[in-house]
Formats: C-alpha cells, sequence, structure tokens
C-alpha cells in the first residue's frame, strides 16, 4: 500500500474519509489508483487538485460512500454508475435491519477495496458480472448465526453459509469481520493466521486460476508444481478435515490446509503471494527495507523473495520485542518458494506479456 498525502500535506491513509488536519473530505480515485483531497461544488459534485493525471477532474461520491458511509471511492461525474468499482462487486449485502450487520458490512467492503487495489497495483483483469454474467467476479456477504450472539447462536431457518469461490461468485460468511468469532474459528482450526483480507486473498485465488490457469499453455506447468486438479475435490477435502495434513507438509507446502488439494494449494500460494508484494510494498514506501537499484524490475522474483525473507526476519523480531505473536508465522520451504515463482511469472507475464 502506497503512503497518500491530503493537499495540506498531511499523511492520509487508505481507508480515510477527512484529513485529520485541514478537515477535507477525502476520496479514493480508481482510475490514477491514488487517495486525494476534494472541493465541493454542490449537488453532490466534488473536484479534485488541478495536478497529476486527472487534472481537476469532477467526481460523484459512491453511493455506498454518500448514504451508508462504508466506503471513500469516487466515480467520475460523467459514469452512468451510482457505485463505484469495487462496490459494483457486491452482489449481496448483509440484511442491514440487523444493527450489528452495517459495522461488519463496512469491514468487508474495506477488505475488498483493499483486495481491488492489490490487483489494479499488479495489472490483473477485474471482470465482473456485468461482463461475464456466467463466470465474472462477484461478491455475497451473508449470515447463518446471530451477531448478537457474536455468530454462536444459528440463525432459524438459515442453512449454513461456508465461505468460498464458485464460477468467479465468492462467497463470505460475515462472522469472518467480527475479530472476536474469527479468532475462536482460528482457534478451532488451529491456524496461525486468519484475516478477513486473508479470506479476500484466498478465495480470489480460485477466480484467478480459472482466469490464468484452466484450458491455458500454463495448466502442465502448473500440474508439475501443484499436482493434477482433476483429483476429486470433495474426497480430497473431507479426507484432509478427517486425517489433518501429512507429517511432512512442511517441506512442500505454504500451509497444512495447502496440502488438501491442488486448487488450495494454489488459492493458498496466492493469498501468500499477494501479502508478499503488498507489505514489501508498504514497506518500502514507510522505508522499512531500502529500495534498491533493481525494484522496479518486478520480474526478478528472486530478489523479490530475498528482500520478503529480510523483512519477514526483521518483523518477526520487533513482535517478539514488544512481546507479540509474530507477524508472519509461516517458515517456507523451498518447494513453496517455487509455486510462488511461478505465480509471479504469470501475474508478470500478464502485466507484460512480450516476456
Amino acid at each position: 500500500m502506497l503512503d497518500f498525502y491530503c493537499q495540506c500535506g498531511n499523511s492520509i491513509f487508505f481507508n480515510n474519509t477527512r484529513c485529520l488536519r485541514c478537515e477535507r473530505r477525502l476520496g479514493f480515485l480508481p482510475e490514477a489508483r491514488r487517495l486525494t483531497s476534494l472541493e465541493p461544488l454542490g449537488d453532490g459534485r466534488w473536484q479534485v487538485p488541478p495536478a497529476g493525471s486527472v487534472l481537476g477532474r469532477i467526481y460523484r461520491l459512491c453511493t455506498n460512500y454518500s448514504d451508508h458511509n462504508v466506503c471513500n471511492w469516487l466515480v467520475p461525474e460523467e459514469s452512468p454508475h451510482c457505485l463505484c468499482p469495487s462496490c459494483r462487486l457486491t452482489r449481496t449485502i448483509p440484511d442491514l435491519t440487523e444493527p450489528r450487520h452495517h459495522a461488519l458490512w463496512a469491514k468487508l467492503e474495506a477488505s475488498k477495496r483493499h483486495l481491488v487495489y492489490n490487483l489494479m497495483q499488479l495489472g490483473l483483469p477485474i471482470i465482473g458480472r456485468d461482463q461475464d454474467p456466467d463466470n465474472g467476479l462477484a461478491f455475497d456477504f451473508l449470515a447463518d448465526r446471530d451477531a448478537n450472539t457474536e455468530f454462536t447462536e444459528r440463525l432459524a431457518g438459515q442453512a449454513q453459509i461456508n465461505t468460498g469461490h464458485a464460477n468467479g461468485l465468492i462467497t463470505i460468511n460475515i462472522a469472518e469481520a467480527d475479530d472476536v468469532a474469527r479468532a475462536r474459528m482460528r482457534e478451532q482450526m488451529g491456524e496461525h493466521y486468519r484475516t478477513l483480507l486473508g479470506h479476500f486473498r484466498h478465495e480470489i485465488g480460485h477466480y484467478y486460476w480459472a482466469r490464468l490457469i484452466d484450458n491455458t499453455p500454463r495448466i502442465d506447468e502448473y500440474r508439475a508444481l501443484f499436482g493434477d486438479e482433476r483429483a476429486d475435490y470433495g474426497a480430497a477435502l473431507q479426507q484432509h478435515y478427517s486425517q489433518g495434513a501429512p507429517a511432512d507438509w512442511q517441506a512442500h507446502f505454504v500451509t497444512p490446509y495447502a496440502s488438501s488439494h491442488p486448487w488450495e494449494d494454489w488459492a493458498e500460494s496466492w493469498a501468500h503471494y499477494l501479502h508478499i508484494r503488498d507489505t514489501l510494498e508498504t514497506a518500502t514506501e514507510y522505508q522499512l527495507v531500502a529500495a534498491p537499484p533493481w525494484q522496479r524490475d518486478s520480474s526478478d522474483f528472486d530478489a523479490l523473495s530475498h528482500r520478503w525473507t529480510h523483512l519477514a526476519i526483521g518483523m518477526n523480531a520487533v513482535n517478539r520485542s514488544m512481546g507479540l505473536p509474530d507477524a508472519y508465522p509461516f517458515v517456507l520451504p523451498a518447494r513453496a518458494y517455487e509455486k510462488l515463482g511461478f505465480i509471479h511469472r504469470v501475474v508478470d507475464g500478464y502485466e507484460n506479456p512480450a516476456r
């Protein structure tokens, strides 16, 4: 994530809606990937400063910004849409007659915007259901338990909601947006790491497997690294949940769950790749790691992985000094780095097709 600045010079952050110094309204410009201050023009119209690539263009607030305060993105004045590119991907929102759902919806949309920003930064295709009704990207945010009991009691007549992906549709159980419920699930599952943003990154991995790997020339290399995805998925998951990961999983996979099936190995590895790219960008932006001459060569995965290893060790050391758990509680084997290298080549090849 890049560092952003208000027109007054104050530091502002990705989810901010107002500058704490000058009180200007803030908004995010998806096409420029910048958070900017705004000047009111009346009639719901806002102008950005006359500088940079947007050159003082006029915008409207996303409807989810102006009406619900769960977004901070902007829509060009001439656009036929009332929602921003991120909010348009949401097909189903939580039932807002339940008071706690509004705050949880805000967390879900914030994580989704962070994800969409990452995808934009990497130049990946984001094809919604308006363009591809059958397999386009969409999100359903649903509940099967009562938010007032921290999601311990089932809602009457509501079927179980499983977070997952199917043909471009990503379903997120909104309990994942509740810190207490998510911590409870992390303990029950024996996981070291479980975040709302991590769920989005994992599930979007399934979407990009279908977009970038399936029925492409890359499928053979994928199978050589991750395994044959034609193996029975349901049976593989059943075996994983009943027997656990193999004893030697740490020699081959990024997480125990990645060992369950080649699709899940890809999705877990994809999520780790997005973690790495985003965290390195943030650390470089805040000068926590040096920006070497080869930084701009995105094809150099060896250099990227070397910087990541150095940063992860440093982050963990700082957390231990503060008596906190490791920020990055993973030890990646050589085989996992091979898989991450493949994902890097896929992403870099899409962004730079001449390579």
